[in-house]
């Protein structure tokens, strides 16, 4: 999943659907500024795993998504939001 114009220390991502019609959304823009949104459907979770400890990835009835993201930032993440979560209430 790594390209050329990968920028240090950002989190790549990739999303595979078994078909378009799994596509809900799509909005791109010419405009280098304006946000890119992707929505669709993985359909019924299947599988997750860690990739050789760096990529997550989630299989879907529908398809895949794959982020490289290591399990200890994960877990970092995870424990962040469960204490943010327990301030608020």
């Amino acid at each position: 999943m790594s390209s050329g114009s990968e920028k240090e220390n950002e989190n790549a991502f990739s999303i595979e659907l078994k078909s378009k019609e799994y596509v809900k959304h799509i909005a791109l823009s010419n405009d280098a500024e304006e946000k890119v949104l992707i929505e669709g459907f993985l359909g019924e979770l299947e599988d997750s795993n860690f990739i050789e400890g760096v990529m997550l990835e989630l299989k879907g009835t529908k398809g895949t998504l794959r982020m490289d993201l290591r399990e200890e930032e994960l877990r970092r993440l995870l424990e962040r939001s469960v204490r943010k979560q327990s301030q608020e209430q």
